[in-house]
């Protein structure tokens, strides 16, 4: 008996290659390896199976996170962003059709908006948290701060592929990111001297971090 999760998953890549007018039953079912009338008979309708297959993605998938509490903003924000940029590139051309689509297709918003709605308040919590321990500039417009960085991340996404001259290399744009928006928020630059030795072989230590610049601040 042919799985619900197989027809599913047929599904997925019928419609993020031919969006919801395009994915036909046929296309899924010859995809699928099945008849159109187990189509039916399963999900009773192309509106029904394509509606469970974004559902499935909003609860299956994977939404990277800030920590709670802030440890290192630049390794934070750095990873946050190279982590999203690799699961918006997976969910790319699904994302593309349903945000195309959203007028003919309302049950598609939640898949469309969700991952956003979640970066957006995983920054927000993140902001913050660096500005109640001080790391970050008090008169901040937050939410604005928060839409900054989520545009640029959308935009790359979607735009690269478009035009990739116009984006840093992809072994460096979250770093380059990540420097900006530091700036914007108003944590100090911080110098990492990880590795380096000083002439006696002993280790170097970090002569500027974003808690010894804050500390020489407020002193």
């Amino acid at each position: 008996m042919v799985s619900r999760e197989r027809i599913l998953e047929a599904a997925a890549r019928v419609y993020a290659k031919h969006g919801f007018k395009g994915a036909t039953t046929r296309l899924i079912a010859i995809e699928a390896g099945v008849n159109e009338v187990t189509l039916f008979r399963t999900f009773g309708s192309k509106g029904a199976l394509l509606e469970a297959v974004l559902l499935q993605h909003v609860g299956n998938e994977y939404s990277p996170t800030l920590p709670a509490t802030p440890q290192d903003p630049r390794a934070d924000l750095s990873r946050f962003i190279s982590e999203n940029l690799a699961k918006l590139e997976s969910l790319r051309p699904l994302l593309i059709h349903t945000m195309s689509e959203l007028d003919d297709r309302p049950e598609a918003q939640e898949f469309a908006c969700r991952g956003r709605t979640q970066v957006h308040d995983s920054i927000t919590t993140y902001i913050r948290q660096l500005q109640e321990r001080g790391l970050a500039d008090p008169g901040l417009d937050v939410e604005v701060a928060a839409l900054m960085l989520t545009g640029t991340v959308i935009a790359d996404s979607l735009g690269r592929a478009v035009v990739p001259s116009l984006y840093p290399p992809l072994a460096d744009v979250a770093e380059r990111y990540t420097t900006l928006f530091l700036r914007v928020l108003g944590v100090p630059h911080q110098t990492s001297t990880r590795g380096e030795t000083q002439p006696d072989g002993s280790p170097v230590r970090s002569t500027s971090s974003t808690t010894d610049t804050l500390s020489d601040m407020r002193s």
